[in-house]
């Protein structure tokens, strides 16, 4: 079904796993995607991937923490198309860029604040310059941010991610309360851990090695709070962005949207 048929989508940071999952499931459902990332050939290779499959997508080089760079690329969509339907940032980090999990007493003010700054902040500038180009073409659209469950999590030495990943989800609320007059609905997908990334994957190599177990023993750690047998899958998730973006999903305005299949020690 295509229930996103002659959307304009834009799909920032979409050389993540997520990301490139979320813009196949728009495009499957009928809309013009565009790819940018500040990997150029990455988000080459996933348009080239869903224009083979029929869909028109187009990749751009874009860094999302650069608010000149959205600014001029989103003006350029609306100059080609007269809209923009929906927005998703599917923005990461890894513990590389927080030096990796010390702890709170230990992590400097920097190391806090790298994920506030590259994923909360990102997401605060895609978001607002997408608004504002939805208001003046009054295009009524959806805007999509992504975080991660740790934000009501309980986990030592993530003290900035965990910030950051709650940040982004007070900011849904913010910002769908000021723009619903104007027709913008703003969602958030929170998901949990999705074993097929590579972020997931390697985290747990490491974890394994660093803890002196098997990469086995971690996931059915992990696995034990699930509610059921069954854990979301990157299709999954795809899916449910595309669900959320379309005129149905309108019910899910300002929400937080889990996409973890349940968990018993998420709130």
């Amino acid at each position: 079904m295509q229930n996103l048929k002659d959307k304009v989508a834009v799909v920032f940071a979409a050389s993540g796993d997520i990301a490139g999952a979320v813009a196949r499931s728009f495009s499957q459902h009928g809309a013009k995607v565009y790819v940018t990332a500040r990997n150029l050939d990455a988000v080459k290779a996933l348009a080239q991937e869903i224009s083979v499959n029929g869909s028109h997508a187009e990749a751009v080089k874009v860094d999302a923490l650069n608010e000149t760079e959205i600014d001029d690329f989103l003006n350029k969509v609306i100059s080609e198309n007269g809209k923009l339907d929906i927005v998703f940032n599917g923005i990461g980090i890894d513990y590389s860029e927080m030096g990796g999990r010390p702890p709170t007493t230990v992590a400097t003010f920097e190391q806090f604040m790298a994920p506030m700054e590259k994923i909360c902040g990102s997401q605060f500038l895609t978001s607002r310059v997408a608004a504002k180009y939805m208001m003046q073409t009054q295009s009524e659209g959806t805007i999509l941010l992504l975080t991660a469950a740790l934000s009501r999590s309980k986990l030592p030495n993530l003290a900035g991610i965990t910030a950051a990943s709650a940040a982004v989800e007070g900011m849904t609320r913010v910002m769908a309360t000021e723009w619903g007059a104007d027709g913008i609905k703003v969602i958030c997908i929170c998901t949990g851990a999705i074993m097929e990334t590579k972020r997931i994957s390697g985290w747990i190599d490491t974890a394994a090695k660093q803890y002196g177990i098997s990469p086995e023993q971690l996931v059915a750690q992990y696995k034990a709070f699930d509610i059921l047998k069954s854990t979301p899958t990157l299709k999954q998730t795809g899916e449910t962005a595309a669900f959320l973006a379309s005129e149905t999903g309108v019910v899910f305005n300002s929400h937080i949207v889990d996409v973890d299949c349940g968990k018993l020690n998420i709130l």
